[in-house]
């Protein structure tokens, strides 16, 4: 089983590594004007910004070229309902490693919540298909070992943009590898010899997050006079609404259910980040 799944935990200490690799080399005078004093003005960790700004336009192209067309062909292709129902049911394959922090978190009635969540999505719900337990007054809510740590007063450390994976920090590269080790689906494909359904499950997540976000991004990024720092300024406030377990989305990002959409929560980004204080609600 460790063997199998190795090629998946691999993954992410190989971002972590080349996250490392970018730290290592300080900040040259080659970087965007006044980029270290922006990182410090708005009181974000960003020592590395020059070498984190040269990954992010990196990873710009990356999802002009590829993720983002995917994306607008998948919303394109399937209608709606049916996309809602893969959201569905990839968020409840999420359960099992969100109601481990919870426990670890120590907090019960959040563990309780998803547990519920479970059990009705996995069986009303058509294996997951269908989110009944929102109807039924169990909201879903997003929970990983990054949270757990910083729960637990783990600093998160210097902010990262991570090829590939974007924006993260030293602590939630670490715990991201640890829910990958703990998700059962990891390790149920493992034993089966079908790393191909991990990767399948991965790939099919990150184009639903992104079909969910086109509209918002792209205004973000047409709008924005600094877009490495609204998207920096909005991982952390997103991370920062995750320690609280409050909910969070980008402006005009899809809600989680057209037909009842979440309560909305808003989060200002600071002025120097976007021209108009972008918000997310």
């Amino acid at each position: 089983m460790t063997v199998c799944r190795l090629p998946i935990v691999l993954s992410g200490l190989l971002a972590i590594g080349l996250a490392a690799s970018g730290c290592a080399a300080p900040a040259s005078s080659g970087g965007a004007p006044g980029s270290a004093q922006t990182a410090a003005d708005d009181g974000f960790n960003d020592p590395y910004e020059n070498t984190n700004r040269a990954i992010f336009d990196f990873n710009t192209s990356v999802d002009h070229a590829v993720l983002a067309p995917v994306a607008r062909t998948y919303r394109t292709v399937l209608p709606q309902p049916v996309r809602q129902s893969v959201h569905d049911f990839l968020q409840n394959l999420n359960g099992p490693v969100i109601f481990a922090n919870d426990v670890l978190q120590g907090d019960p009635k959040l563990a309780g919540t998803t547990l519920a969540r479970l059990a009705v999505n996995t069986t009303v719900g058509v294996g997951g298909m269908f989110d009944v337990a929102s109807r039924m007054g169990l909201p879903y809510h997003w929970n990983d070992l990054g949270v757990t740590l910083g729960t637990w007063g783990i600093g998160e450390g210097p902010y990262l943009v991570v090829p590939v994976f974007g924006p993260s920090n030293p602590r939630d590269l670490v715990g991201k590898v640890g829910d990958g080790f703990a998700d059962p689906g990891n390790i149920v494909a493992g034993n089966a010899n079908v790393l191909w359904a991990t990767f399948a499950r991965a790939a099919a997540d990150g184009v639903d997050q992104r079909q969910r976000n086109l509209d918002s991004l792209e205004q973000i990024e047409r709008t924005s006079l600094d877009y490495y720092a609204t998207i920096r300024s909005l991982y952390r406030q997103q991370r920062q609404a995750e320690m609280r377990h409050e909910h969070f989305d980008l402006p005009g990002a899809a809600p989680a259910s057209e037909a009842k959409p979440e309560p909305a929560m808003t989060y200002t980004v600071a002025p120097s980040s976007s021209p108009a204080g972008a918000t997310a609600k």
